[in-house]
């Protein structure tokens, strides 16, 4: 029998008929029909030929393309979560200056020429720990998921503060605030970075910005609320009044509902498990591997005057002086600085956000510099002004920059080992330069020190933007040659 003409028409329609959707798509596969579309639309299907053989060698590319972030809906709920997680986090870690005189008084001894350098290793390892853990924590947050992730170590940071409550000597510290609270808050952390790029793309900049705003809120209260728990209650009940910041916490961890699909990758079975432990997608990008040694270069000095400020301010210009207004100062500007330029990272393009990171380093380092040089209070509040603004700065791209090298797909463990690589200067800031002071007699000699390395690590930086430029000339020029195959195809 001969088959039905209507078939033939369907898979071949002809020239003066209008073909439907469905036939278009039949009639892709023969020759008749490739030449009509590329009288029509040539250039249109070049441009879509490229597309499609870029999508259809990274399938995670193709799944992050489909996505279509809210930008808002319960992601503001997500960003508030977010933020309170950031403050009490920080907020804390930043505030330790206030315990640092309080764990003196209460676990020191007048004969003890160490005692600086062995009580500062209580807070940097408490900050440190908190990045040291985070390529552990990317793994488990790509296994498990934000919210499991952040509910579990928000708990385990429960336990380990108010455990510290219950502490009589200085060495119990170590492991209860320094390891089990610090971890805990690790794990809360870093899932409150990356479930914020589930729900938003094109304000993720300003987000971000009101996300890290939240420590400096805590920076600017804590200190004046440390100071009247201290006074009233002591330090074992402080810190079990800070526990139901962590309470709070584990319960703002629920919200992070994820929305962006799971990565499809071609891989099964053992390969797959081990990407997901440890990805390698993330080191072939040369402009990571620069950010990844910049920033701990940078970050040695980082948190010395947070551990140190206070006592230096104590020795300066005695014990009677407003000292926790120069926190406040730090935490007011901080918060603003986010603010702005979380902001202004949305208009900045590409990987030139760096930029704005190497002129917070740049004015971090030279701040630091400054502190020993104050010689009346009211200067050093302006250098500590300074010194928030462009911490702000420095905090609140972070991630946009993470997802502008790495993509969405692979910013967990991209932003996990980069805090992992951070942890050592954080641990190892402090202490030396409270062995500095101890040695010295004087803090001047430690803050001229901690005002070298951000500079270093800004310098370092300003590669990144040249690196990615290149990287994108190498893509055009393979797009070009892939332009070249098609018409030599056609």
């Amino acid at each position: 029998p001969v088959p039905p003409v209507e078939k033939t028409d369907t898979s071949v329609p002809f020239p003066d008929e209008e073909a439907t959707e469905e036939d278009t798509k039949t009639a892709e596969k023969t020759p008749l029909n490739e030449d009509e579309e590329k009288g029509d639309k040539n250039e249109a299907n070049k441009g879509s030929a490229v597309v499609k053989v870029v999508l259809s060698r990274d399938p995670d590319c193709a799944a992050e393309a489909e996505f279509e972030h809210p930008e808002g809906g319960w992601g503001w709920v997500v960003m508030l979560a977010a933020m309170w997680c950031n403050g009490a986090i920080f907020g804390i870690q930043n505030s330790f200056g206030i315990f640092f005189i309080s764990l003196l008084d209460e676990f020191g001894s007048a004969d003890d020429e160490s005692l600086k350098f062995k009580t500062a290793w209580v807070g940097s390892l408490s900050m440190g720990m908190i990045f040291f853990c985070s390529p552990i924590v990317s793994v488990f947050t790509d296994l498990f998921g934000c919210r499991k992730t952040a509910v579990v170590g928000a708990a385990v940071g429960l336990v380990g503060l108010f455990a510290s409550s219950f502490v009589r000597t200085l060495g119990p510290l170590y492991f209860t605030y320094g390891i089990v609270f610090s971890c805990g808050c690790s794990f809360a952390y870093q899932p409150s970075l990356v479930i914020l790029g589930h729900y938003f793309k094109k304000r993720l900049g300003l987000v971000n910005g009101i996300v890290t705003a939240g420590s400096s809120v805590f920076t600017i209260t804590l200190p004046y609320l440390l100071s009247f728990l201290l006074s009233r209650l002591g330090l074992h009940n402080s810190f079990r009044v800070l526990s139901i910041f962590m309470f709070i916490l584990m319960l703002a961890g629920f919200t992070y509902k994820p929305l962006m699909p799971e990565p499809r990758s071609p891989q099964t079975g053992g390969a797959l498990r081990l990407s997901k432990i440890f990805n390698f997608n993330i080191w072939k990008s040369v402009g990571y591997r620069i950010w990844a040694l910049g920033i701990p270069a940078a970050l040695y000095g980082y948190f010395v005057p947070y551990v140190h400020l206070m006592a230096f301010v104590e020795e300066s210009f005695g014990k009677d002086v407003n000292k926790e207004i120069l926190l406040m100062c730090i935490g007011i500007t901080s918060g603003v600085g986010r603010l702005i330029f979380g902001r202004v990272a949305d208009y900045v393009p590409g990987v030139n956000k760096v930029y704005l990171q190497v002129s917070s380093f740049l004015v971090i380092g030279l701040m630091s510099m400054m502190i020993p040089l104050c010689q009346v209070f009211g200067g050093l509040i302006a250098v500590c002004l300074l010194m928030g603004l462009f911490d702000g700065c420095f905090i609140c791209i972070m991630a946009p920059i993470a997802f502008e090298l790495v993509g969405s797909q692979n910013v967990s463990q991209a932003i996990g080992f980069l805090l992992g690589m951070m942890s050592l200067p954080m641990i190892v800031g402090p202490p030396i330069a409270g062995l500095l002071r101890d040695t010295l007699g004087t803090y001047k000699e430690a803050f001229y020190l901690a005002g070298v390395p951000p500079i270093i690590g800004g310098l370092v930086l300003c590669f990144i933007p040249y690196v990615e430029r290149r990287k994108r000339q190498q893509q055009q020029q393979q797009e070009a040659a892939a332009h070249k195959m098609l018409d030599s195809k056609a």
